[in-house]
């Protein structure tokens, strides 16, 4: 069987990355941006760092900034109605996965006119064209979405969350610049960071990975489980780190890897969570994190030994089983070192039951290496209960 890979053309990478954006744009001879951005980002002035290199350069745009947390059908139509109306002909999208996911769904049905209902896009869409020309420029390190073949949208009507996959929508150019990550507060730091380090972990123990694919994620729990803690303090106190850079590099090295392999169950029960409750997708992810690996671990337990060792857990004189239950710690202990809660709040025991239905459906599900029951999900659930 052959394995597929999939990365962006071109990414830059570093402080100062985004002043590529003009001369990528220019060389291409593109006319207007549709800048696909949140409000909080506009309000806060983190967008206005690349749209004011716009201006200089003479490149027209114009905004959309109609996006939730957990975008929904409605965000993505809106705006392609506004990318018609606009005149544009490329898209930059700057923000966490909410702007990046929603660019890319109005990228696909912009040039794929026939999904233009949305929902056609769940699971893997056979678009035949690729989405509209995409800068994207993260300002979360975790989502990942500017370098991977997947987003997710929120369907409020069925309160569910899915998943879209389609190498159409990888965004052209990924620019990775810490300094747009700068703003992140102290929350949004852990919980992104966490999401990153779900998206290697998951990764590395998903059935599809394969040697490829864990050089990327063994990186990229190194990267985010040595510079995690330095982000979330730097952005408690407000003072320069050391951690910004190694997480904005860590969560995409991480996006190049699970974004060609899949995830798993934590993920599926994540997505879940948010659409019934509106949990933080960071957040519910790093809850379930240790309750995943622990469920999969009769299964993947040689594999949680290297996550350990990536971890920087000391495993000598350790047996298989020993470091792994080390890395769980690990994990735990981390998650408890930039306040991420153990409990989800407003979890009841009578949504227990549609909950476990939902992440069995979830597209994230097919990837865990350890076939789960209904009855094994509703308890997985119900360990994260207050």
């Amino acid at each position: 069987m052959a394995n597929r890979f999939v990365l962006n053309n071109i990414s830059y990478h570093g402080s100062g990355a985004i002043k590529e954006i003009p001369g990528e744009i220019a060389r291409r001879g593109f006319k207007k941006a549709f800048v696909c951005s949140d409000p909080d980002l506009v309000k806060f002035g983190v967008t206005a760092k690349v749209t004011d290199l716009l201006d200089e350069a003479g490149i027209a745009w114009s905004l959309y900034s109609e996006i939730k947390p957990n975008p929904t059908i409605k965000n993505v139509q809106d705006g392609v109605t506004a990318f018609k109306e606009s005149g544009a002909d490329m898209i930059v999208t700057i923000g966490g996965g909410s702007s990046m996911d929603t660019a890319k769904a109005i990228g696909i049905i912009v040039e794929n006119p026939e999904f233009a209902d949305v929902v056609s896009l769940e699971g893997v869409a056979d678009t035949k064209n690729h989405a509209t020309f995409t800068i994207a420029v993260p300002t979360t390190a975790g989502t990942a979405a500017e370098v991977t073949i997947n987003y997710v949208i929120t369907d409020p009507d069925k309160v569910r969350k899915f998943v879209c996959v389609d190498t159409n929508d990888i965004p052209d150019v990924a620019v990775v610049d810490p300094d747009m990550m700068a703003s992140m507060p102290a929350g949004l730091t852990a919980a992104t960071g966490m999401d990153a380090l779900t998206h290697a972990i998951e990764g590395y123990t998903t059935r599809g990975a394969w040697e490829l694919s864990d050089m990327f994620h063994f990186k990229a729990i190194e990267l985010i489980s040595s510079n995690l803690r330095d982000a979330f303090a730097e952005a408690k106190s407000g003072q320069p780190a050391s951690g910004r850079e190694g997480m904005a590099l860590g969560q995409y090295v991480a996006g190049m890897g699970f974004s060609n392999v899949g995830l798993g169950i934590d993920h599926a029960m994540a997505h879940t969570l948010s659409a019934h409750y509106d949990t933080p997708h960071g957040v519910a992810c790093a809850m379930l994190l240790p309750i995943a690996m622990e469920f999969n671990k009769p299964v993947v337990a040689k594999r949680l030994a290297e996550v350990a060792v990536a971890m920087g857990v000391d495993t000598a004189g350790m047996s298989e089983d020993e470091a792994a239950d080390a890395a769980i710690a690990a994990v735990k202990q981390l998650s408890a070192d930039v306040n991420i809660p153990a409990t989800c709040d407003g979890l009841v025991e009578s949504d227990l039951d549609q909950l476990a239905t939902d992440a069995l459906n979830d597209a994230c599900y097919p990837g865990n290496p350890r076939e789960a029951t209904h009855e094994q999900v509703v308890e997985l659930f119900r360990k994260i209960m207050a």
